[in-house]
């Protein structure tokens, strides 16, 4: 079906597809019944009596055939997401690809990482922690990375022998469908991954239930205070990846404008719908005119595109046009309050969730802009005279999730970074990406961490085995 994009009704299906650069509505899906979360529930949770004691060889197999499937379906999965949320195609086809990464780490790496440590015993005992599965889990996922979040939740567990419940978000049903697909074709048992369209009320419902032992939420700050309450009331472990607003610290530079096209190239992956992203850019007084120069000539060469096409010099619509709106309204309060705007901000006419790329400087306290996350295309930077206004500004958030401190003396940087209160931290790089890379942060960017060898440390029972002497 296709119709015209407007406000979800009470009546409306919560779970659909919205062409953000349309504004379409594709295609709609019903809300899971509570008789068909209580199928989930029950599937998992069967599952997991048989997954959780095939060896862990056998289903690193799986888990690696499971990656293989991501690459040899990428450009039908990166088509998916496009329309779904409005990423462009060549990121949606590395999206895909990344995910083939994670879950060849994890078959490779995980009977490893899940080994029994021994640890030293006194007067002839012996002791182990032996890594044991702890049963269904609950994974709330976010639109922005529609398959890689999933990966990085779903490839660890699924080599400890957990089972996973899986809840989309409502602006990725056939994502979310596939990857369900994908999991029973490379051979993993019904039930082991069960996904679920199930309403908030119902969410509740499934972290309630005794069989299920934890949840891992990716999401905004309100989702995760709500989750973890739910979570705490019932005792269950809990991981939370928030919001971020990463400071991106540029303490001198050999090629100035270089350094500035690289830090708006990293602001405008994924439309600048990354929780790590680089929200905050933090330059040294006697570069900042040069690099908010270079910035404003980035952001004003670009014009809207189709994400679906391979346009150079384009920029691609927000996931939605609550998203679009939302942003504006946090540039429109920056201005009005005495910020300079550079460039962009303005929504693009038309149907599509399209924003021109903004520039901001003169932030202040006052603004929104200096607390909240602004999730999409605007770059906001600061400037400051010394190494230690530097340090004081970027831990002047209540995030903590990333952050990356550039400069031509590696020890300089290196110092800066070590200040930063963040979760991650890089030195001459945006990110350090990969899959065996945990990614987490501190403050209201959440706790836990996923990917790497912290990846397979959190939902699992790491039992004492202690043989007396």
């Amino acid at each position: 079906m296709t119709t015209t994009a407007s406000n979800p009704t009470p009546s409306s299906p919560a779970y659909r597809v919205v062409n953000p650069a349309t504004g379409v509505v594709v295609e709609e899906f019903a809300t899971a019944t509570d008789a068909e979360v209580e199928q989930a529930i029950t599937a998992a949770d069967t599952a997991f009596q048989t997954w959780r004691k095939v060896p862990i060889s056998e289903r690193a197999i799986i888990v690696s055939r499971i990656g293989e499937l991501f690459s040899e379906r990428k450009d039908q999965l990166a088509a998916i997401i496009t329309e779904e949320m409005g990423k462009r195609l060549a990121e949606s086809v590395g999206e895909a690809e990344f995910c083939t990464e994670i879950f060849e780490y994890f078959a490779t790496e995980g009977p490893g990482l899940a080994a029994a440590q021994p640890i030293k015993a006194f007067g002839g005992a012996s002791a182990v922690i032996e890594k044991l599965p702890v049963g269904p889990l609950l994974g709330i996922m976010p639109w922005n990375y529609p398959y890689y979040q999933v990966a990085r939740f779903a490839a660890p567990n699924l080599m400890l022998g957990n089972t996973i419940i899986l809840k989309h978000a409502e602006n990725c049903p056939r994502s979310a469908l596939a990857i369900q697909q994908l999991m029973l074709d490379a051979g993993l048992p019904a039930g082991a991954y069960v996904n679920v369209f199930a309403s908030h009320a119902q969410i509740e419902t499934i972290i309630a239930d005794p069989r299920i032992q934890g949840v891992s939420l990716t999401g905004s700050e309100r989702a995760g205070a709500a989750v973890a309450q739910i979570a705490g009331k019932n005792l269950k472990k809990v991981v939370l990846e928030l919001g971020g607003s990463d400071p991106y610290i540029v303490l001198d530079s050999a090629d100035v404008k270089a350094s500035a096209r690289d830090a708006f190239e990293t602001r405008m992956g994924n439309a600048g719908q990354a929780c790590n992203s680089n929200k905050r850019m933090i330059v040294m007084d006697d570069i900042y005119d040069d690099f908010v120069a270079e910035l404003t000539a980035q952001a004003s060469r670009i014009t809207p595109g189709d994400p679906a096409g391979e346009e150079p010099d384009t920029f691609v619509p927000l996931s939605s046009a609550a998203a679009a709106t939302g942003l504006l309204a946090q540039i429109d309060d920056a201005v009005a309050k005495g910020a300079v705007l550079h460039a962009g901000g303005k929504r693009v006419d038309g149907p599509g969730s399209y924003v021109e790329p903004a520039v901001l400087t003169g932030i202040t306290k006052e603004m929104r802009a200096y607390r909240e996350e602004l999730f999409g295309p605007a770059v906001v930077v600061y400037k400051v005279s010394s190494d230690e206004e530097a340090v004081a500004l970027a831990n002047d958030s209540d995030y903590g999730l990333g952050a990356a401190v550039f400069s031509t003396d590696e020890e300089r940087a290196k110092a800066v970074a070590r200040q930063v209160q963040s979760g991650m931290a890089a030195v001459n790089a945006a990110e350090g990406e990969g899959a065996g890379m945990p990614f987490g942060g501190v403050k209201r960017s959440g706790y836990g961490r996923e990917l790497g060898p912290l990846g397979m440390d959190e939902f699992v029972n790491k039992r004492l085995v202690y043989v007396a002497g």
